[in-house]
């Protein structure tokens, strides 16, 4: 096997490829004057299966993937996995307006030409792995996550809505912890008041698990009402750290004890590795392979 990183994943490929005990390869790419991308993968011949690392995101990353699958498929590869670390465009799945496309599936179809499977991590729309043309499975990152906090004293896990109750329950449980979702409580036309559904936070330390944060106004104001509520620290992880504009900034700025994310997305908050997650999944395929065999 051989892992080839593009250019939004080099450290996440150079880890995964450790830990399978294969060779990396990290994908050369430039622009031309103009902006248009050149990529190359180094030497004559692959002649093995190929793992390429590499984010659709953001757009520019999208066209490095497509030119790094054509020449891996030219040098001879095996076959081609994808692992996407953070698929963007995965919440544009359906067409709310006329003449709107289905981004979604566009991505996935056009991924799919040169690929014989291919892994999210917690992709934000699992249905969105249907419109891909080869077997697609999502990753889940709450095992690094848990693992991460395992041993930093938290006493409870929660997600930002009801619709990410799930997570919080997934690194809850691994944890050995509680787990429960924040609610939002009109109080008045502009008073809004954010506090976990069932649980007392009081002299409790708090962590925030979400799979997305990208202007982070949600968990700023959470933070500060858990913090007026009696909790003891706040912590927050995600998967994916998009963070727009100076989100960073104004999230370690405030009452956020610890902010964290994975390597989905690499910049300097990403602590959080789903290497293992990864490598254990292609080792999975690897052995159904042998069996087969």
């Amino acid at each position: 096997m051989i892992v080839i990183g593009g250019s939004s994943s080099r450290d996440l490929a150079k880890e995964l490829a450790m830990i399978m005990d294969c060779k990396c390869i990290l994908a050369s790419s430039t622009r031309f004057p103009d902006g248009e991308c050149y990529t190359r993968i180094e030497g004559e011949s692959l002649n093995d299966d190929v793992v390429i690392v590499q984010n659709t995101y953001p757009d520019t990353s999208i066209i490095e993937m497509l030119l790094i699958q054509d020449a891996a498929k030219r040098m001879g590869a095996k076959s081609i996995t994808l692992v996407i670390p953070y698929f963007g465009y995965a919440r544009q799945d359906r067409i709310f307006k006329p003449g709107e496309p289905e981004s979604a599936k566009v991505m996935a179809r056009h991924l799919s030409i040169a690929c014989d499977r291919v892994f999210t991590v917690d992709i934000h729309k699992e249905e969105v792995l249907k419109n891909f043309k080869c077997p697609a499975k999502d990753l889940k990152a709450s095992g690094a996550i848990a693992e991460y906090f395992a041993d930093k004293g938290i006493d409870i896990v929660l997600a930002p809505d009801a619709g990410a109750a799930d997570r919080a329950k997934d690194v809850g449980k691994r944890m050995g912890v509680p787990y429960d979702y924040l609610e939002k409580v009109r109080l008045s036309g502009t008073e809004v008041k954010i506090a976990p559904a069932k649980m007392d936070c009081n002299g409790k330390n708090v962590l925030i698990v979400d799979d997305i944060i990208a202007t982070g106004g949600t968990i700023l104001a959470a933070t500060v009402q858990l913090k007026e509520a009696g909790a003891n620290s706040v912590s927050v992880a995600c998967t994916h750290g998009v963070f727009t504009g100076d989100a960073i900034q104004r999230l370690t700025g405030g009452n956020i004890d610890a902010l964290l994310c994975c390597n989905t997305l690499e910049n300097k908050l990403s602590n959080i590795s789903v290497a293992s997650t990864v490598a254990e999944e292609l080792k999975k395929k690897m052995k159904k392979r042998r069996l087969r065999k």
